[in-house]
């Protein structure tokens, strides 16, 4: 029998975005799946149904035939009440799988009902941060469009331009724009308001985001105390002592005033969002200015945020929108579609198909297995070393010991000065016996070898690829050498040693080219132009 998906329409009030594209629907039609969505899922992203009947999705118009005859079912926000009385909890499928948005630390009624269900549930919004998840993490995809879209707010409620203009009336100033947390939604706000002109400073517990922050345009503003333990799990901000805090308060105290958008989004996981903006500090900033609290539905980073609301303290419009996702309907849904297609990749096809709780992206997205609380998932199993080895491993390691220590110290000891006399006899019968020409080579390829090697050795390792790729000079360098030894060669070997030098240094040449082509395709955008983006 086919597994089939089903992907019903959001309920949700003021929900846009889809968890499925048409794009998405046709990777799983290729991977073996039957795939059923529900009449009306686009509208609000603006995807007509015959764009999923392209794709090869069947439209159905009843949502309960959706819901009842997927095995696996794919959605954006967490099952909720209906309007007609009935919660889509019980709609599901008895041992179906569910995959979407679930918040199981504030859902405990919903994760009950599911149960009951005898369903499997993954939480999207608990992907473990490690490397191997990352093209699976909603929320991370979410919070830069919500970055992005938190400075496109502020712009249509700020009464002056972004960026510094100058007229035949005058000249007006950039604004001065503050980005409270540097984490994915804080960069892209970052990169967001620069691109639109403003002045832009930010500011973050961790020590690490500093040089990101830095590299985007932005101005860090450092605190006179210690960050240590900044950095939390999967890579959120912890919480502070007091004196931190107090610290921070104070920086703000003086920031704020001085600025004309400032833009919030400090959020610690299962927790309510820290007051960070207090009603004293909005008091104080120049009437209308703008404060976007992106950590509005936890509690809000301002202290006059109205959770959904766009509201005005003493003259300051403070925005608490909670939907900015779904501001951006048709960009976010594709994000969001994409991560979800791209955990099919651990889930397998259609013929493969496996909730694997082995894997250690899968567990930290489990829930519920078949009805069992899954959640939270354990820590990971720290290594214990053994008080005393076992008298088998101190055997073992005594017959796998090559030598006491002593020897090899010994051994090492003497290798070093053989090695440097021997080096030195060798150079001395070169100069004693080797033709002048040969002496003045060898000369210039030890000090080329040398130097060359002091400088790629002290280059930073992320810098290796951009170098590889402005190396064409002295390759070209090379290949005219290595050309003129050809020409010009009196014996086999000169000929021989010519040629591979103009072999190597030619592959050296095309693959730097075809290394700075890829890099430059990576700014480009999707289309643009030969090299397309990644």
């Amino acid at each position: 029998m086919v597994m089939r998906i089903g992907v019903p329409a959001e309920t949700a009030p003021g929900e846009r975005r889809v968890a499925a594209t048409p794009r998405t629907v046709d990777l799983w039609i290729r991977d073996g799946f039957e795939v059923s969505v529900e009449s009306g899922l686009g509208d609000g992203a603006d995807i007509p149904d015959e764009a999923y009947r392209e794709a090869g999705a069947d439209v159905i118009d009843d949502a309960e035939s959706v819901w009842a005859d997927a095995d696996i079912l794919v959605k954006v926000r967490a099952p909720r009440q209906r309007s007609d009385g009935r919660h889509e909890a019980g709609l599901l499928a008895e041992g179906a799988v569910l995959i979407s948005l679930i918040d199981p630390a504030r859902n405990e009624d919903l994760i009950d009902m599911l149960a009951e269900r005898g369903a499997t549930v993954l939480a999207l919004d608990q992907v473990p941060r490690i490397t191997r998840a990352q093209s699976v993490d909603v929320l991370s995809s979410m919070a830069s469009i919500a970055g992005y879209r938190a400075v496109i707010e502020a712009a249509s409620h700020y009464g002056r331009f972004f960026g510094a203009r100058s007229t035949a009336a005058g000249s007006s100033p950039p604004a001065e724009v503050m980005v409270i947390g540097a984490g994915v939604a804080g960069l892209a706000a970052i990169a967001t308001a620069r691109e639109l002109g403003a002045q832009v400073k930010a500011f973050d517990v961790r020590p690490t985001v500093e040089t990101e922050v830095e590299s985007l345009g932005a101005r860090f503003l450092e605190l006179d105390i210690p960050r240590e333990g900044a950095e939390g799990e999967g890579g959120y901000a912890a919480e502070m002592d007091d004196a931190f805090i107090e610290k921070e308060m104070e920086l703000f105290r003086r920031e704020v005033p001085e600025t004309d958008i400032v833009i919030t989004t400090a959020a610690i996981p299962g927790k309510a969002a820290p007051t960070l903006v207090t009603n004293e500090m909005v008091a104080s900033m120049r009437p209308g200015s703008v404060i976007v609290d992106l950590a509005a539905e936890t509690g809000g980073n301002c202290e006059a945020t109205e959770s959904g609301e766009a509201s005005e303290f003493e003259g300051v419009q403070i925005l608490g929108f909670t939907d900015l996702t779904s501001r951006l309907p048709t960009q976010a849904s594709d994000y969001f579609g994409r991560n979800v297609s791209n955990l099919f990749r651990f889930l397998g096809d259609a013929d493969g198909f496996e909730v694997d709780a082995e894997d250690e992206v899968i567990r930290g997205m489990m829930v519920l297995e078949r009805g069992q609380d899954r959640w939270p998932p354990p820590e990971p199993a720290a290594p214990s070393p053994s008080d005393e080895p076992s008298e088998s491993a101190a055997e073992q390691a005594e017959t796998s010991a090559p030598a006491p220590a002593a020897q090899q110290e010994d051994r090492t000891g003497l290798a070093l000065p053989v090695a440097i006399a021997s080096a030195v006899a060798l150079l001395v019968l070169i100069g004693l016996y080797a033709p002048a020409s040969f002496v003045q080579h060898l000369t210039v390829f030890v000090l080329a070898c040398f130097v060359g090697w002091r400088v790629i050795w002290d280059v930073t390792s992320s810098l290796h690829t951009p170098l590889m790729s402005v190396t064409n000079a002295i390759s070209g360098i090379i290949i005219v050498g290595g050309i003129i030894q050809v020409t010009q060669g009196a014996s086999w070997a000169t000929l021989l040693l010519g040629a591979a030098a103009v072999f190597v240094a030619s592959i050296n040449i095309f693959g730097g080219f075809w290394v700075t082509q890829r890099m430059l395709g990576m700014f480009r955008a999707e289309g643009s132009g030969k090299g397309g983006g990644q």
